[in-house]
Order: structure tokens, then C-alpha cells, then sequence
């Protein structure tokens, strides 16, 4: 396996991304091997950027582009594994058309196309989850745990039935402090948090522990959308946690 950090929550911490290259190096120190996406505006940036993990030491999952066609082809061109799910949606029927259509496109390229389930989005739930796999059947999973959890999924269930179609996971921990609120305040009923840390009966370790048993070897990356201190002193607690997991 690979340990990366999902950086949305250190963006969002610091106000963007300013120096690449620190931020490797910073995120190497603490015991990752690089971050889930290169974020790329051409070819020669992406390119430039690819070389520059190289340099340090680092690799990445994916890379994004400013559009879902140029983003699938240079993740197949710097030999990556997957790009997220990246269509309009509306109904959850469109939704699932439209995945399955981008998927069966990106496979021209050789690369997957995984489904990131999100409180907010077409894919929240459990039952809304396994519907998309069943009725997806090209798509993969890029599975987050803490926003299954957080709204009463069973992540282990997900985990120990679906581990084969798992591409990669973002493991994250959620603290609820309103759980009244429903579903469509969910950045009102909690905030998420270090690996460990939550109050929601969320294993990650668990969850870990059962797709490794069943072979998954794929990018692990830990994400953590909000910071309240410096977001290394937190991914390195969460690395922590993982490494008394045997990780």
C-alpha cells in the first residue's frame, strides 16, 4: 500500500497551495508518500509537476485537469490508476448513466473511473452507495469512510463486500455535535478530525484491516477537510494511528 494525504482540508487551512515542494517535503517527513491529486492547467504543467514528486521523493494517486477529458488522458499518459467520478448528475438515475458513461469512456484509456461517496452529493448513503455499484457496473470506489459513517453506514459492511472494486480510500474521522440536524446541514452537524479522534464508532483501522485481507494494495489517503491547528501536527497524528494499526 501507499499512504498519501488528501490536501483539500490543508488548502483550505492555508488559503491554497503555494509551494508544492514544501508541502511534499513536509508531508515526506511525517511518514506519507505523496498527495492523491496533481493538479494540473497543461501538459507541461503536469509534466513539470510529475517530475517535481520524483524529485522529492513523493508520488500521487491521480491528476485532475481543467476538464474531465484532459484530466483522464494525462492521468493514462503518467501511467496513474484512476480519475474521480466527474459528471453533472441531477436525478440519481442520471447520475449513474452518466458515470457509467464517462467510465466506459475512460477505459479507451486504460484507467478506472471511481465513485467518491460525499454527505451533499448523489451517493451520501448505504443504500444509495450499493445501488451506484450494483447499477454502475464499470465504476470503481474510491471510499471515504468517515462520510459513510457519518450518516449510520456501516463502513466494515462496505469494506468486506465491496473490497474488490475499491481503487482507493480516504480514511477520515468525524466528530457530530448536532446529529438533530438532517443530512442536508451536514457541515452543521459536525467537523471532521484526526484518525481516532471522532465519536462516531468509526474503525478505521478495522476497515483497513479487512481490505488488506482481501488483497486491497491500492493508494490509502488520509484526508481531514477541516483544521483547527497546523494540518501536519494533525496528519501526523493520524499516521500515528495507522502505524499502531500496523501500517
Amino acid at each position: 500500500m501507499k499512504f498519501g494525504v488528501a490536501d483539500y482540508g490543508m488548502n483550505v487551512y492555508e488559503g491554497g497551495l503555494f509551494d508544492i515542494e514544501q508541502r511534499l517535503e513536509d508531508l515526506k517527513k511525517i511518514g506519507y508518500d505523496g498527495t492523491e491529486r496533481l493538479e494540473a492547467v497543461s501538459p507541461s504543467d503536469a509534466i513539470q509537476k510529475a517530475a517535481l514528486y520524483r524529485r522529492c521523493g513523493a508520488d500521487f494517486a491521480t491528476c485532475r485537469g481543467p476538464s474531465v477529458q484532459t484530466g483522464t488522458e494525462w492521468t493514462a499518459a503518467l501511467g496513474k490508476e484512476y480519475v474521480w467520478v466527474q459528471v453533472g448528475g441531477g436525478s440519481f438515475d442520471a447520475f449513474c448513466r452518466q458515470a457509467s458513461t464517462q467510465a466506459q469512456l475512460a477505459k479507451r484509456w486504460g484507467i478506472k473511473v471511481a465513485l467518491h461517496n460525499h454527505m451533499g452529493s448523489a451517493v451520501e448513503t448505504q443504500q444509495q452507495l450499493e445501488e451506484f455499484l450494483k447499477r454502475c457496473a464499470d465504476c470503481w470506489l474510491l471510499f471515504d469512510t468517515a462520510h459513510l459513517a457519518a450518516t449510520s453506514g456501516d463502513c466494515l459492511a462496505i469494506a468486506e463486500k465491496y473490497a474488490d472494486r475499491i481503487v482507493a480510500l480516504h480514511l477520515k474521522d468525524w466528530i457530530m455535535t448536532k446529529p438533530e440536524l438532517g443530512l442536508d446541514k451536514w457541515p452543521q452537524r459536525g467537523r471532521f478530525c484526526e484518525l481516532g479522534a471522532g465519536n462516531i464508532g468509526l474503525d478505521n483501522a478495522a476497515v483497513l484491516k479487512t481490505v488488506a485481507k482481501k488483497g486491497f494494495d491500492g493508494w490509502v489517503h488520509v484526508e481531514q477537510d477541516s483544521h483547527l491547528q497546523d494540518p501536519i501536527k494533525d496528519l501526523a497524528v493520524s499516521r500515528k494511528y495507522l502505524r499502531d494499526a500496523g501500517f
